[in-house]
């Protein structure tokens, strides 16, 4: 593709997600996703998860050095022809048409992250709740490989999500004290959801993230 087309192409997208954002804050109509849409799994509750934030290890983040994504190996196959990615992107969207390689050829998908819709797997990310890196950071710099394996592809935690990329890419590797979901609404769940996932590999949260989480899961 020529590169002004591609960037044209660019543009026009982020303006459909600002214009998404923007009328879920004038009148939001967009605070729910559609009723057959699917999700990931549901994140413990939110006294649950003010529980099991009270018992993570509060320490300041530690160094990137070393880190590389290829450290965790990720969307791994999982059954027939199926990657992690693919089966996300089937769980989470309606009307979802896989060909014979597992790629999803047509659907439609919401992101809870910005209210967007999308009908092309290709605005599609599949975000890491708890990025690869914020775990690196948080203690999987000391696991196996085949643990970080698991971690990445993770399908029984609410840690896969398939949300629009230029929003995943702005999230980047950043934890709550930094970056949380536009969507408002759907920040209770996002922390819920980050909250389960560290309690359960066991990683640690240091102190504004904490504090940011706490500020969340105490409103929800």
């Amino acid at each position: 593709m020529p590169a002004a087309s591609f960037y044209a192409r660019r543009i026009a997208r982020r303006a459909t997600v600002l214009a998404a954002t923007a009328t879920l804050s004038v009148t939001g109509l967009l605070a729910t996703a559609p009723t057959a849409q699917a999700a990931m799994p549901t994140p413990v509750s939110a006294a649950t998860a003010r529980t099991y934030l009270a018992s993570l290890t509060v320490k300041a983040e530690g160094s990137s050095t070393g880190y590389s994504r290829d450290l965790f190996p990720h969307w791994i196959t999982q059954s027939g022809a199926c990657n992690t990615r693919e089966v996300v992107l089937k769980r989470d969207g309606v009307n979802v048409v896989q060909d014979s390689s597992c790629a999803a050829v047509s659907g439609s998908w919401y992101s809870e992250y910005d209210g967007a819709t999308w009908t092309a797997a290709s605005d599609l990310d599949i975000d890491h709740v708890v990025a690869l890196a914020e775990a690196w950071r948080s203690g999987a710099n000391s696991w196996t490989t085949a643990k970080r394996q698991q971690f990445a592809n993770d399908l029984t935690r609410p840690q896969l999500i398939a949300v629009t990329d230029d929003v995943n890419q702005a999230k980047s590797d950043l934890d709550p004290a930094e970056w949380l979901p536009p969507r408002t609404t759907y920040r209770c769940t996002y922390a819920r959801a980050w909250v389960h996932t560290k309690y359960y590999w066991g990683l640690s949260v240091d102190s504004a993230e904490k504090s940011a989480l706490q500020s969340v899961l105490n409103g929800c």
